[in-house]
This record gives structure tokens, C-alpha cells and sequence, in this order.
């Protein structure tokens, strides 16, 4: 029988949550990330990134909108 010794993976920061919510909207995100982000991010962080980057996509959609139509 084989001693497997699983760690923990560390819990990222808000800035790395955020990156890692940024990489899912667009739609890339390596393997190798992906599987370290599945592990370390926090629930919390991702839903409060997922809000923000929400307000930010919406936003910035509405400003074109107003720039573009008179």
C-alpha cells in the first residue's frame, strides 16, 4: 500500500481569482490553470469577481451603446 500524501491546495487571491474569472469570460484558459484554479479559488472571491466582471461587461456595453446611437 502507497503512502500518497495530497496537499491542500493554497487558496489564491482575490487578484488571482479575479485573472481566473477574467480568462473564463473570454473563454481561454491553459489546462495546467485550470486544474490549479479548480482546487485554490475561493467561492466567495469567484462570485464577488463574477458580479464585478459582470457590472464591468454591462457597463461598457451601455457606454457604446450611448456613444453610438445619438
Amino acid at each position: 500500500m502507497e503512502n500518497k500524501v495530497t496537499e491542500k491546495p493554497a487558496t489564491r487571491s482575490f487578484s488571482a481569482t479575479m485573472l481566473a474569472v477574467a480568462w473564463s469570460f473570454i473563454g481561454l484558459r491553459r489546462k495546467k490553470d485550470f486544474d490549479q484554479d479548480v482546487g485554490g479559488l475561493n467561492p466567495l472571491y469567484v462570485l464577488f469577481a463574477g458580479l464585478a466582471g459582470t457590472a464591468i461587461f454591462v457597463g461598457s456595453l451601455i457606454a457604446i451603446v450611448h456613444f453610438v446611437v445619438p
